[in-house]
């Protein structure tokens, strides 16, 4: 029986979940302005752990998502995950983060943009079609009107980062998802099982988020 947990902290929403076998038993999370993953990270694995009569030895395998997003965020998610794997020799697994934004809704034609919000009029984003193969890499990007002229079916948007350009991306064949916000624990669950079962694993010791972007601080 694999019993995996995953922690999702890329962005506002701290997001845990525990699953058997790839599906999701019970999954915790909350998004809040002022990052609380340092205060409700390891409680919402707590909680879980208690209110599904499992133990830290009943895992298998722990599962982080590795970026790109914020730096705190990540910072704190990876840090906690590896800490869990030592102590507990567990392996470490690592899922794409807007791989698991763009799994939040399903499609029956067409792409979808996942859309993470990296300060100003930049996001970062990738291409995914239908049944979730990404067929471009993650980049930081700068989105203006030209974004995605060659693209010519239907563009499918979701994500924090969304918001900031519905007044650029106004063609017809930008669908917005405004009810798919932030990448959640729930979606990892499949994730972690498919690579956990390939023995697709990270080096604990020498894993770190994929920041993308140099950390900047807001003053």
């Amino acid at each position: 029986m694999s019993i995996l947990l995953n922690i999702e902290t890329a962005t506002k929403n701290c997001s845990v979940s525990i699953a058997k076998e790839g599906k999701t038993i019970l999954c915790k999370e909350i998004a809040e302005a002022n990052f609380s993953h340092a205060e409700k990270l390891h409680v919402f694995i707590e909680e879980i752990l208690n209110e599904t009569n499992l133990t830290f030895k009943d895992l298998k395998a722990v599962a982080v998502s590795q970026g790109p997003g914020s730096y705190t965020g990540l910072r704190i998610g990876v840090s906690s995950a590896k800490g869990l794997c030592y102590a507990l020799g567990l392996p470490l697994i690592a899922i794409d983060t807007l791989e698991l934004l763009a799994r939040r809704i399903s499609i029956e034609e067409g792409v979808i943009i996942p859309m993470i919000d990296a300060r100003r009029m930049e996001a970062y984003t990738s291409l995914f079609d239908k049944d979730y193969n990404k067929i471009r890499k993650t980049e930081a990007e700068v989105i203006n009107e030209a974004s995605y002229e060659e693209i010519k079916t239907a563009i499918h948007l979701v994500g924090d980062g969304i918001m900031k350009f519905k007044e650029v991306l106004t063609n017809d064949k930008f669908v917005y998802h405004h009810e798919v916000v932030f990448p959640s624990a729930n979606e990892m669950s499949f994730l972690s099982y498919e690579k956990y079962k390939k023995s697709d694993f990270v080096d604990v010791a020498y894993f770190e988020p994929y920041y993308l972007k140099d950390f900047v601080l807001n003053r």
